[in-house]
């Protein structure tokens, strides 16, 4: 019986290799260096308060609260305190290198496409029996069920279950065509006759019709889409040179 493995980083890369992993670690490595030059070469400053402001989002979004809680983290990841401050050093100069080049280009992007970001608050149940859907419709039509019990009853899903269905904010751009018509042509609150797509058969309720606006949240998705295609040119246009053994 085995008690004691050693794991050297050679056991590591060839970990890394079979697991097939190797396209994907290159293109953030690529990624890093691409980043790292372009703010070298368009001169952004680096200070310590904003690093510091960085690493603290950082460990807001990995919940680690305390000095302990953070190096437990860092030796689960084997890091080390210089690692963890070149994690937030990239973050924060990915940040402000894509906000140099695209914030002048946001504001023109959403008016251009405004119909793209009028968003709907929805309940959804998604059914695999169609004639089921169509009477659990009218059940609820004739008000001999509420659309929340029915979402409780039928959604499988435990978290969806408990939300009765609520799905938030979903925007034209990223729903099915058939759903989009549906949705966006609805009268809030009014349930939708049950809708086939291949996920099955989708009842919705629209309870609210949420008119664009260009918010803080929003700015940065549109921030951080055009930099993730300018990032895909760049990297499509360089030569790969690797070692690898």
């Amino acid at each position: 019986m085995l008690k004691t493995v050693t794991i050297t980083s050679e056991d590591i890369l060839q970990q890394v290799k079979l697991s097939c992993k190797i396209p994907e670690i290159m293109q953030e490595i690529i990624t890093r260096k691409i980043v790292a030059v372009a703010t070298e070469e368009i001169g952004i400053e680096v200070e310590d308060e904003a690093l510091q402001k960085t690493a603290d989002t950082f460990r807001l979004i990995n919940k680690l609260g305390s000095a302990e809680e953070t190096w437990l983290w860092l030796q689960k990841h084997h890091l080390s305190i210089d690692d963890f401050e070149q994690i937030a050093y990239t973050s924060f100069i990915s940040g402000e290198l894509a906000k140099h080049l695209f914030a002048d280009k946001v504001e023109p992007y959403f008016f251009e496409n405004q119909l793209d970001y009028i968003g709907a608050v929805i309940y959804e149940v998604i059914l695999d029996d169609e004639d089921l859907a169509i009477e659990l419709y009218y059940t609820i039509k004739e008000g001999e069920m509420s659309f929340y019990d029915v979402a409780h009853t039928y959604v499988q899903e435990t978290e969806l279950r408990r939300k009765c269905g609520y799905r938030g904010i979903v925007y034209r751009k990223d729903l099915k065509p058939e759903i989009s018509a549906a949705i966006f042509a609805a009268k809030p609150p009014q349930l939708l006759k049950p809708i086939v797509t291949s996920s099955g058969i989708n009842l919705i309720l629209v309870g609210e019709i949420v008119q664009p606006e260009l918010h803080d949240k929003l700015r940065n998705k549109i921030i951080g889409d055009f930099f993730s295609e300018w990032l895909k040119q760049q990297i499509e246009q360089i030569e790969t040179i690797s070692d690898l053994s």
